[in-house]
């Protein structure tokens, strides 16, 4: 049997075999190269090796001494490489090449896919391009630019006959695995939801300091989770793939002691149209980590036996799961790319949803703008409409942005208080991606 990669696949059937079970019968391993080795790429590396039917070939990263040492940390060889032929000079020996450019290495013909977990914005879209024109499946855990590059990523992947989507175990992902399942059940979608622990709007990577280092984060990344940008980005990506809406710019985010309590905290007959689902979260409930679907039936025997499953009287239910695992969960959704041409999740609604800057304190003209995680400003879901110059401006965007005019603390930031020069890669992919398929709110 043949698959998208177009190698021999045996015993694979009609797919009726467990993904496992697909991956230990492949005759060639998948073939991964992994761009960022933070947190999650080096929790990826670890995972390549330890679920059946994967290979990593090649790594890259700003530090490529950190990647070595990573690599070498877990008994793998590796050899720093510049060039393709390096490269190749590299994996001839039985090393892992090391790239310090992850263009470099997205152009590599020996990989299947490439994963991109970095947490850079600009310099990730162009590794994303080049992976993508060199017909490598992209698997994104870099959520910035799977939202703010996304339908141009999108188009290119089908020109290219490859797959491109978000990762499997971050909490976008794990919400899709959810929907997915209840749909099958024939329930319908009312709201997806994420758990947040805490929430601090103002935090910046001062403050930080004391949670970062006892979670061993990087500061701009926690403070990024800490005041709510991320948790954003995670439901505008869920949004944008499955036609949902924001009932309020940056969610209501209400309080709750255990997600149980999400049926009485929410009025869904006024919040649901009967149609579209709703992206929410709630903040300091119990499960810590967890996610949520909030899922419709009306009809009398189902709402009987869900009663005498102990799931409420209905029609409205709260399906959740306890936990998200990030690198320990993504290579089922890598598999599905490379073995089926599936994406988990991608754009695939357009830009019904962007997270856009608002400001974590009074700025004045002449301020720059520090982007995700940093001092100046934090990042907000809502519902797109353009609006010319009174577009709001996207957070993963707001790097290095001058402020023109007065903006007070919490006031929403737009295209007429700041100069976003044309010219910067970033801004003229983000205006691609805008122009592939621009989809205003339901």
């Amino acid at each position: 049997m043949t698959t998208a990669t177009g190698r021999n696949r045996p015993g694979f059937g009609s797919q009726k075999l467990a993904i496992v079970q697909r991956l230990r019968a492949l005759n060639t391993p998948i073939r991964v190269g992994i761009i960022g080795i933070g947190a999650m790429g080096r929790g990826l590396v670890y995972q390549c090796r330890n679920t059946p039917g994967f290979e990593v070939l090649a790594v890259a990263d700003v530090k490529p001494e950190r990647a070595i040492a990573c690599l070498e940390s877990m008994g793998v060889a590796a050899a720093e490489a510049e060039t393709l032929a390096d490269a190749q000079l590299a994996l001839q020996a039985g090393r892992v090449a090391v790239f310090h450019d992850g263009r470099m290495l997205a152009a590599m013909p020996q990989l299947d896919v490439v994963i991109e977990a970095t947490s850079a914005i600009g310099e990730a879209g162009e590794f994303a391009v080049t992976a993508l024109r060199h017909g490598k499946h992209l698997i994104l855990m870099n959520a910035e630019i799977d939202l703010i590059f996304g339908p141009a990523l999108l188009r290119l992947a089908r020109e290219n006959g490859v797959v491109c989507t978000s990762c499997d175990g971050d909490q976008h992902g794990v919400i899709k695995r959810v929907v997915d399942e209840i749909e099958l059940w024939g329930f319908t979608p009312v709201m997806a939801g994420n758990i947040k622990g805490f929430l601090d709007r103002y935090a910046n990577p001062t403050s930080i300091v004391p949670e970062a280092d006892k979670r061993r984060l990087d500061y701009r990344m926690c403070t990024a989770y800490t005041d709510g940008t991320k948790l954003n980005i995670e439901m505008s990506l869920v949004a944008n793939a499955l036609g949902y809406r924001a009932h309020v710019p940056g969610m209501m985010g209400l309080a709750a002691k255990d997600v149980e309590e999400v049926r009485s905290l929410y009025d869904f007959g006024q919040m649901w149209d009967g149609q579209t689902g709703v992206v929410e979260y709630i903040l300091g409930a119990s499960p810590g980590g967890g996610v949520f679907v909030v899922g419709h039936c009306d009809e009398p025997y189902q709402r009987d036996m869900m009663a005498y499953y102990k799931m409420g009287p209905g029609p409205f239910y709260t399906f959740y799961r306890p936990y998200h695992l990030c690198h320990v969960e993504a290579m089922r959704g890598v598999a599905e790319a490379v073995l089926d041409g599936q994406a988990l999740l991608a754009p695939e609604q357009g830009w019904r949803t962007n997270v856009f800057a608002y400001a974590k304190k009074d700025l004045r003209p002449g301020d720059r703008l520090d982007g995700v995680g940093g001092y100046t400003c934090y990042g907000q879901i809502e519902n797109y409409e353009p609006r010319g110059e009174n577009d709001g401006v996207p957070i993963c965007l707001a790097e290095d942005v001058v402020v023109k005019t007065d903006v007070r603390r919490d006031q929403r930031l737009t295209l007429a208080d700041v100069v976003l020069p044309a010219d910067r890669s970033d801004v003229q992919l983000y205006r691609e991606a805008l122009a592939t398929s621009l989809i205003g709110a339901a």
